[in-house]
Parts: C-alpha cells; sequence; structure tokens
C-alpha cells in the first residue's frame, strides 16, 4: 500500500470548491428515477443520461473532484466509443466504484439491514482498479425506530465497512465508508446526534481494529437531521450546529475529509446545510459534498430523455454543481439560486 498515494487521491476528493457527483444508482432507483419522468429504463438511456452529465464540461471540470460509478456504467462506453471512465478524467475529475452489492435482512434483528458484498471483493477490486477507478464505496444503511438501531446492526455494519476498507487500501483504492443514518423516521435531531454518534464511534473503532489507514480514507456520514416525520423540524443553523459539533466529537483529523450524503433532503436543504457548516470556523478536515438526487434531480427533469434538451440538462447539473461548490466554501447565498430560476 502506498499511503502518500492515497492521501492524495483522498486530498483531492475534498479539493475546497469541489465534491463528488454519486452516479451510482442501482438499476432499480434509476428505474424509479426515470419512470418519474417518462424514460425507459434501457441501458442505453442509463448510458446516454450519464454520458451528457460527464460532458458538462463546466460543472465537471470546475466543481466535481470525482464521480461514483456504477458496475454496469464503468464498463460502458459513449456514443462515440470512448470509455465513460476517460470523458471522467479527461474533466479532471476521479473515476470511482460502489462496490456493496446491497442490503440483506440481519438475523435476529427485525426491521433491521446488513450490507453485503466482501465475498469476492479483492478480485473486484483488481479489476476496478486496472478500469481506472482510483476510489470505492460501500454503503451501510442504519435505521431508526421503535428499539432500533441495535447494537448488533451498528457493530456488523462497521465490521463489514471496515474489511471493505481494508481491502481497498491493499488494492491501491481509497475507501469511501459510508454509515448512513436514515432520516425516513419521526425521530427528533437528538435521536439523529445519539444514534450517529454510536455508529460512528463504532466505525472508527473497527477501522482501527482492521489496521485502515485514516489518511487515505474519506468518510460519507449523514448530517445531524430529524427525521422526515418529525413535526419538528430544525433550523438550518441548528442541523450545521449539531452537525459539526457531532463529526468534531467522532471524526479524527487523521481523516482528510467528510464528504455529505444528502439522504433524502431537498436540493437546497442540501446546500444550505452544508454553506452553514462552513460558517463555523476552521474544521480539521476537509468538508464536502457526495450527492446523488441533490445533484441530479434538476438534470434529470431537464432532459426528460430527450436528445434535444441535452444542453438545458446540461446547465441544470452545473447550476446545482456550482451551488453547491460554492457552499463547500461557505460562499452560497439563496439569493443565487433565484437568479438561476
Amino acid at each position: 500500500m502506498n499511503l502518500t498515494e492515497l492521501n492524495k487521491i483522498a486530498t483531492a476528493m475534498v479539493a475546497p470548491g469541489k465534491g463528488i457527483l454519486a452516479a451510482d444508482e442501482s438499476s432499480g432507483t434509476i428505474k424509479k428515477r426515470f419512470d418519474a419522468i417518462g424514460v425507459e429504463s434501457t441501458e442505453e438511456n442509463r448510458r446516454d443520461y450519464r454520458e451528457m452529465l460527464f460532458r458538462a464540461k463546466d460543472a465537471m471540470s470546475q466543481y466535481i473532484s470525482g464521480v461514483i460509478l456504477y458496475d454496469e456504467t464503468i464498463w460502458q462506453n459513449a456514443k462515440d466509443g470512448t470509455p465513460l471512465v476517460k470523458l471522467i478524467e479527461q474533466a479532471g475529475a476521479i473515476p470511482g466504484i460502489k462496490v456493496d452489492e446491497g442490503t440483506q435482512a440481519l438475523p435476529m434483528c427485525p426491521g433491521e439491514l446488513v450490507t453485503v458484498g466482501l465475498d469476492r471483493l479483492a478480485e473486484r477490486l483488481k479489476k476496478y482498479y486496472e478500469r481506472g477507478a482510483r476510489f470505492a464505496k460501500w454503503r451501510a444503511v442504519i435505521d431508526i425506530g421503535s428499539g432500533i438501531p441495535s447494537m448488533t446492526a451498528i457493530s456488523v455494519n462497521a465490521h463489514a465497512l471496515a474489511r471493505y476498507a481494508a481491502l481497498c487500501q491493499a488494492a491501491q483504492i481509497v475507501p469511501i465508508v459510508e454509515p448512513e443514518v436514515l432520516m425516513d423516521g419521526d425521530h427528533d435531531i437528538e435521536r439523529c446526534y445519539e444514534v450517529t454518534s454510536r455508529v460512528l464511534n463504532k466505525t472508527f473503532q473497527e477501522l482501527r481494529v482492521q489496521r485502515v489507514a485514516l489518511e487515505g480514507m474519506v468518510l460519507k456520514p449523514n448530517m445531524a437531521i430529524a427525521g422526515k416525520k418529525c413535526a419538528k423540524q430544525a433550523s438550518v443553523e441548528e442541523v450545521a450546529e449539531k452537525t459539526i459539533r457531532l463529526l468534531r466529537a467522532c471524526v479524527p483529523a487523521a481523516v482528510p475529509g467528510i464528504a455529505f450524503l444528502s439522504g433524502g433532503q431537498s436540493d437546497e436543504e442540501a446546500t444550505a446545510h452544508l454553506n452553514a457548516m462552513h460558517k463555523l470556523g476552521p474544521l480539521p478536515w476537509g468538508l464536502t459534498f457526495s450527492y446523488g438526487r441533490a445533484l441530479q434531480a434538476a438534470p434529470q427533469k431537464a432532459w426528460s430523455g430527450k436528445p434535444e434538451n441535452v444542453a438545458a440538462g446540461q446547465r441544470a447539473f452545473s447550476h446545482r454543481a456550482r451551488m453547491n461548490g460554492l457552499a463547500s466554501k461557505g460562499e452560497w447565498q439563496s439569493s443565487l439560486e433565484q437568479k438561476a430560476a
């Protein structure tokens, strides 16, 4: 393992003003997104859509540091035969790959899940590296509900995350460690804070046990935020303040950077929260975004599967990428959204 090289990539992934595009939706998820805009989810349409994003020069070269790909996408070529991985590299961004194989029910823990996909991961990582991937992603899912999460679910998922991270570093690939505490319930922000803190502490404990070099990884956590069904939603300032307090308490300074997931927040909410965090003084790690839906909802709608809408889709993507790029330096203002509209 060349830690200097891993650290260089991890640092580039969280460079000021840039963030990561999560374009790693599974076939099922992208089908749902395409259904919403009336587009058939064929391999060709999925390719065309992602090619449109990767060819958005302004967005990709100025505001996107890396792109997380799905297994299908990393092997695809653009319409003109150029590998999609090359389009990403040509724009100056780093190609990455989602390597987990989804979730399964966790035995003896009703309503809880464990992420799978470790079995042949070492071989798969080798092939992904040869194809150009320099970082990977593995997502653990922790739900908040009556009597959950259990310590079992937290431990099992943290253990799998750490094993995945160690395999990545052995393959000279930077692991994005993503323990996501879902915002689907009716819990308040205090409960999210408490659960996320348990999840992060256990995750870092496991990373140390499995000798993962913290300098060669990126953390992709949720924000401290109330559940979607909670009657009392926290203000932007409170989300920012609690999230930063949580991260300072749980994330070692050796980690080069933290790239948030949007987790079901609206486009503007995700941007406003990130921006507010940067107002809270100097931080020990780079702090940016790794958004999927919050970067893609607008371009998907503008494109709607029509070749004549490609330019409009790219403009919508560039706008969202720019807004989040500004937020990742604390320079975003809501008036910039109105101007664009």
